[in-house]
């Protein structure tokens, strides 16, 4: 059997089973059941230590900082295992999560919190941890903090007007085009330096996001997002510490897109920035985690209507959102291969909605009820963005060490 496109040393097929992290995927469903995600620390780690050598390679090698985007899964023991790796802070986007990477073991100087719509209620709890690092997405929200805690250093997320993401999605983009509510604008970045020295705030960084799921045919739209960043950067310059580059960093979900080039994309950011005094900060959550977990399920109906078979499975778009809302697909795998020529079929979930389909005509092995079909891809905004639409909102976590 040839090499599918997905393959590597711990996600493999060997003698028709798949496996993952060393474990037979069959296996893992005959001990926890299903709906479960399962994670791999091990993959976790890999990614984060293949960051820290790509940019370690150039010369921000001494004055660069992770911090781990847990919006993508803020499953607790992952969390406390990041910490106790010392290979990442935490980027966090509302003041729970702030709370509960402290619970996970992070202080809160290891923290980078970055978020849009911030009401008085959220500032009042952020303020609360003085070591945080808080920036500001709005003029509001920097007159708004400077009230409640003057004299604080923050950064600004500022808005380069150049956005980027997985196939140039816009769902996916945080900036571009079309005027986002994602930080502020050149055009008002004036007009938030004076309300910041009013509260005798301090500017000690400058942050952006511009989208997400980006991979190495990109990296030259990446470059002119940092060039635009210069003129902010060039505005603080007397009082800036760091620049925050966001995440987005992306992994491959379909055969033909091409792994990201860590390398590349490292040399962007010393191109722009080792010249420099500052550090440089980056907040990757999907590169991190999303490769490194599955979702196991259990086919419950196998059958054909009209010219389309479908596989129905005991879980939905519900628990893992964004194949139905950003066209992020997650590959379809048997965790056993049957012998037999490849069929098509459509994937659907358990939600009495139209959208709750996984994968529309993929070829698989022969299929049968009662089999497991595993997801890949399936570690990162899956469980994090769960619900509970139609009460079908239960699963199980379980992290592989």
């Amino acid at each position: 059997m040839n090499k599918l496109w997905w393959e590597r040393d711990d996600l493999c097929i060997k003698s028709s089973k798949l496996y993952f992290a060393g474990k037979v995927a069959a296996d893992l469903y005959q001990q926890h059941g299903s709906p479960t995600f399962i994670y791999s620390f091990d993959r976790i780690s890999h990614k984060l230590k293949s960051l820290h050598q790509a940019i370690s390679s150039t010369r921000l090698k001494d004055r660069f900082q992770i911090y781990y985007a847990m919006k993508a899964n803020r499953y607790a023991p992952l969390l406390t295992l990041v910490k106790q790796s010392g290979l990442a802070g935490i980027d966090a986007c509302s003041p729970t999560e702030v709370e509960h990477a402290i619970a996970c073991g992070f202080d809160a100087s290891e923290i980078s919190y970055t978020n849009t719509s911030v009401s008085n209620k959220d500032l009042e709890r952020l303020v609360k941890h003085r070591d945080l690092i808080i920036n500001c997405d709005s003029i509001s929200s920097i007159r708004r903090l400077g009230e409640m805690s003057p004299g604080r250093e923050i950064g600004i997320r500022i808005n380069p007007g150049i956005g980027l993401g997985y196939g140039q999605n816009e769902k996916l983009s945080y900036s571009g085009a079309n005027t986002t509510k994602f930080g502020i604008y050149q055009d008002q970045f004036a007009e938030a330096l004076n309300t910041a020295a009013n509260y005798g705030l301090k500017i000690v960084r400058i942050h952006f996001h511009t989208g997400c799921g980006y991979l190495s045919k990109q990296l030259a739209i990446w470059d002119n997002i940092l060039s635009a960043s210069k003129w902010f950067i060039e505005q603080v310059k007397d009082s800036l510490q760091a620049v925050n580059v966001g995440g987005g960093l992306g992994v491959p979900h379909v055969e033909s897109d091409e792994i990201l080039d860590l390398v590349q994309w490292a040399n962007i950011l010393e191109k722009h920035f080792a010249a420099l005094d500052i550090r440089v900060e980056v907040e990757p959550g999907d590169f991190i985690v999303k490769d490194s977990g599955i979702l196991l399920l259990e086919v419950n109906t196998v059958e054909q209507k009209r010219d389309t078979t479908f596989i129905g499975v005991n879980a939905g778009f519900n628990i893992a959102l964004e194949p139905a809302v950003y066209a992020l697909p997650f590959e379809p795998v048997p965790a056993v291969i049957r012998k037999g020529a490849e069929q098509k079929y459509t994937i659907a979930g358990n939600i009495n909605e139209a959208l709750d389909i996984w994968y529309r005509d993929i070829e698989l092995s022969p299929v049968e009820e009662g089999d497991v079909l595993v997801l890949i891809n399936a570690g990162g905004y899956s469980s994090s963005m769960a619900s509970n639409h139609c009460m079908r909102g239960s699963f199980k976590e379980i992290l592989l060490q």
